[in-house]
């Protein structure tokens, strides 16, 4: 088994607006290995989100390959790609994405209704999710009933349900204060060190960077800067 889960070789993204062809990336690589934790910072509108996009199947290159654990990703078509997002990746959501009319244990559950488990097998991996981040005794409440640092915890249950190996991050506490920000980052830092998750979190917070093992500076669609940080 290879230590390289993620890798990106001469990526292109472009898109046509008008007469004018508009470029994201050009000829972008990147390597994540297995078990990594990764912060990708960078000013508005320098294809973070984009980047982060790409690496979770939502969007596609223009040109260049995507590598996870040794398949093409890009080569993949809808169905495929919807059905590997569905087995390896979890996403967390700065404004948790929750389903306000369904309570805790039945967001958490959504991604396994796509999975041939049965209602006892479901129900037990969503006990097993939200003991994780310590919200067993709100199963049954609803957003509404929580506060943000709770509903983000709900949502990073929803994200790791499917036992996933990829979690993707778009700025997790950017709705938060920094209290529970931090709350919430040393979870994350504990599902990568104790449960070998691989984290690529895009975020505008030194603070929150901080807790990554590694962060990528990305700037005009080219990682401009380097900088090792220690977890």
């Amino acid at each position: 088994m290879s230590d390289t889960l993620i890798r990106l070789a001469h990526v292109e993204k472009s898109f046509v607006k008008g007469k004018e062809k508009i470029s994201i990336f050009e000829h972008l690589d990147m390597t994540i290995p297995r078990g990594d934790f990764v912060a990708i910072m960078g000013p508005s509108g320098s294809g973070k989100t984009t980047l982060l996009n790409m690496l979770g199947g939502i969007d596609t290159p223009t040109a260049g390959e995507i590598s996870f654990d040794g398949q093409r990703i890009d080569q993949y078509n809808e169905r495929q790609l919807s059905k590997w997002r569905s087995d390896h990746v979890g996403f967390i959501f700065q404004f948790y994405n929750l389903m306000p009319m369904l309570n805790a244990a039945q967001n958490v559950e959504l991604p396994l209704l796509l999975k041939p488990l049965s209602a006892s097998q479901r129900k037990q991996n969503v006990a097993a999710a939200l003991e994780v981040v310590s919200l067993a005794d709100r199963a049954k409440h609803y957003p509404r009933e929580m506060s943000g640092g709770q509903q983000q915890r709900v949502a990073i249950a929803r994200a790791i349900v499917s036992d996933p190996q990829l979690l993707l991050c778009d700025e997790p506490t950017g709705d938060l204060d920094r209290t529970v920000a931090d709350e919430i980052l040393a979870m994350l830092q504990l599902l990568n060190k104790e449960l070998g998750k691989t984290i690529v979190m895009v975020t505008h917070d030194p603070a929150a960077a901080r807790y990554a093992k590694r962060t990528l500076h990305l700037d005009k669609g080219k990682f401009v800067e380097r900088e090792e940080l220690a977890a």
